[in-house]
């Protein structure tokens, strides 16, 4: 797990993100046999979920390490490099699974709010969110609010429909423009990535067909993550070097 000098995204895309707060490659991120992998584990994980919703299976690489593969693998991690640079320790990973007709809406929200103190910093926390099915806007795609990433944290209230939503609070209604929102449609394999600062949300699945995608977090090793407020949640180490000596796990590979 060594760092790479090699650039996956161009100066003008790594400036984007940088100014929008999220970044659309259109590419595949994994080759054929790895997402062919991430869908069997994802089908064996939905299955086996007990009573947890379609859209809770979070953190399913503290107990099936063949995930690790796929969250530390070098093409993965070149991605995330080119974002937050070369220091990188694996945050979370989360199966978020829509099912036809009634997946749940994700509500407006910034990651980063629900991650206060838990960091001593917030703006090297990067997610791809990679599509094991395709995501469309009848499906309920995730959608970000551009630029919205330098805000600040956002005022929040509760939401009216507890039952069909993922969360129970949202950001404050008239906070933004709907017709600001870009919509991240993505073929199965594609992927997006997105600061955790910035504003975004998802609409319910009401159509025939099922929309599951794989979140996978990654936090610059410059940043200080405080063990106290999740005293058990694991973190490895991905790329590069511990700069704030954060209490990491060592992953060696199958």
């Amino acid at each position: 797990m060594t760092t790479s000098d090699l650039h996956i995204f161009t100066e003008s895309e790594i400036k984007s993100y940088k100014e929008n707060g999220y970044l659309l490659p259109v590419k595949n991120l994994l080759s054929d046999d790895k997402q062919t992998l991430l869908t069997e584990l994802f089908e064996e994980h939905l299955a086996n979920r007990g009573g947890k919703k379609s859209d809770e299976l979070d953190t399913p690489h503290f107990s099936d390490q063949r995930l690790l593969d796929i969250l530390l693998a070098p093409e993965v991690l070149d991605a995330v490099e080119d974002i937050i640079g070369p220091n990188i320790g694996l945050f979370s990973s989360h199966f978020i699974s829509k099912e036809p007709g009634k997946g749940r809406r994700t509500p407006w929200h910034e990651d980063s709010a629900y991650w206060e103190g838990k960091f001593d910093e917030l703006d090297k926390i990067v997610t791809i969110w990679l599509a094991i099915d395709n995501s469309t806007k009848e499906n309920g795609c995730m959608g970000v609010v551009p630029g919205t990433h330098n805000n600040g944290f956002s005022e929040y209230e509760g939401v009216q429909d507890k039952e069909n939503s993922t969360f129970t609070t949202e950001i404050k209604k008239g906070t933004f423009d709907l017709d600001d929102v870009v919509w991240f449609e993505l073929k199965k394999g594609q992927y997006s990535m997105h600061d955790a600062r910035i504003i975004h949300g998802a609409n319910a699945n009401t159509s025939s067909t099922r929309r599951c995608g794989y979140t996978m977090r990654y936090f610059s090793l410059d940043m200080k993550f405080n063990q106290e407020s999740a005293p058990n949640h694991k973190l490895y180490h991905a790329r590069g070097e511990n700069v704030a000596s954060n209490p990491l796990v060592y992953y060696k590979g199958a």
